[in-house]
């Protein structure tokens, strides 16, 4: 099986993206460029934020992207590893602190039951 689910950026793609909706288009380009600039954060640490984020938004268009931004910045692979890894914890941090929600209506279920 040789397709896949996602098809490659091209800049035929990115064109018409822009011909679509051009004053958006700019606006995002533009929003892009503002939050990636150096700040009170550094944009390699923005980038690997970029990286361990797109990993939970399971995003493989950002993955790559952020992820050669990262490395051009002066990132390493052991810095990106470790933003991927960030990003599972919080993952399954998200499922283990939400598990109040299942307890407290357990309970309540169980308060119905007596």
């Amino acid at each position: 099986m040789t397709e896949s689910l996602y098809q490659p950026a091209t800049p035929e793609i990115a064109a018409r993206r822009k011909q679509l909706a051009p004053g958006i288009h700019e606006a995002f380009e533009n929003f892009s460029r503002a939050v990636f600039t150096d700040g009170a954060l550094p944009e390699k640490t923005k980038q690997l934020i970029a990286v361990a984020v797109a990993h939970v938004t399971q995003c493989p268009y950002c993955i790559d992207g952020h992820t050669r931004l990262a490395r051009r910045k002066g990132a390493s692979p052991e810095e990106l590893m470790e933003a991927i890894w960030v990003a599972a914890e919080m993952r399954a941090g998200g499922a283990y602190a939400h598990s109040t929600l299942a307890l407290n209506a357990m309970g309540e279920a169980a308060s119905d039951e007596q």
